[in-house]
């Protein structure tokens, strides 16, 4: 089974097309001010508008409030949601979107418990533990902590590049790759060789299996 690819942070219509026509299967769109990769809502929908066909805009939240995630949903045509802090199940499932839900990992038991607690997500989004951050932090886990029985699809993020993601499918076996940092030049503004090497990597330990 092949496993799919997102590209996060996305900030500009440019680098959506560009992760798009490279042969990501999805883009992610933070909306989280205190994120140096967060996108205004005009920036926003200009890209959800123009993505092609099948590829996934998936909008990412940080702990935010009920009337913030409807005004964004009002405006950006969202397929996913993404929900990177506390948010509890019941928050998660309200808006009539599928959606995901990210851990923050520090042993085996916060994966564990978040299949058990989120069971009506589309995935599980793993990644590294910050105590001052919610994701793209560009640090890596302990990818041994991972179990081997997922009820939901699991989703890798945390510190991939190129350089290490054949290495973390072969060893995972996730559904997904999630990337941010890995794949740019500076915050917020991707560089389109390395997402080029970064989604080459994964077609091709796809291949080899």
């Amino acid at each position: 089974m092949s496993v799919r690819t997102k590209i996060c942070g996305i900030t500009t219509l440019h680098d959506a097309l560009a992760a798009a026509d490279r042969g990501a299967d999805a883009i992610g769109l933070v909306f989280y001010e205190s994120s140096p990769r967060s996108v205004d809502l005009v920036s926003a929908s200009e890209i959800a508008r123009s993505v092609p066909a099948f590829v996934n805009v998936v909008g990412l939240f940080v702990n935010p409030t009920k009337a913030f995630v409807e005004s964004v949903l009002a405006r950006v045509p969202l397929d996913t949601l993404q929900f990177h802090g506390d948010e509890s199940p019941e928050f998660c499932q309200q808006f009539g979107r599928r959606w995901i839900k990210a851990v923050r990992v520090t042993s085996e038991a916060d994966i564990v418990n978040a299949f058990d607690a989120y069971q009506n997500a589309s995935g599980l989004l793993v990644d590294a533990y910050d105590p001052e951050r919610y994701g793209g932090t560009g640090k890596g886990f302990d990818w041994c902590l991972i179990p081997s029985e997922r009820p939901l699809p699991l989703i890798l993020a945390g510190g991939l590049d190129s350089d290490n993601v054949a290495r973390a499918i072969t060893q995972v076996r996730p559904w997904a790759v999630d990337v941010s940092g890995g794949v740019e030049r500076e915050k917020g503004i991707k560089d389109v060789a390395r997402m080029n090497d970064f989604l080459r990597e994964v077609h091709r330990v796809d291949k080899t299996d």
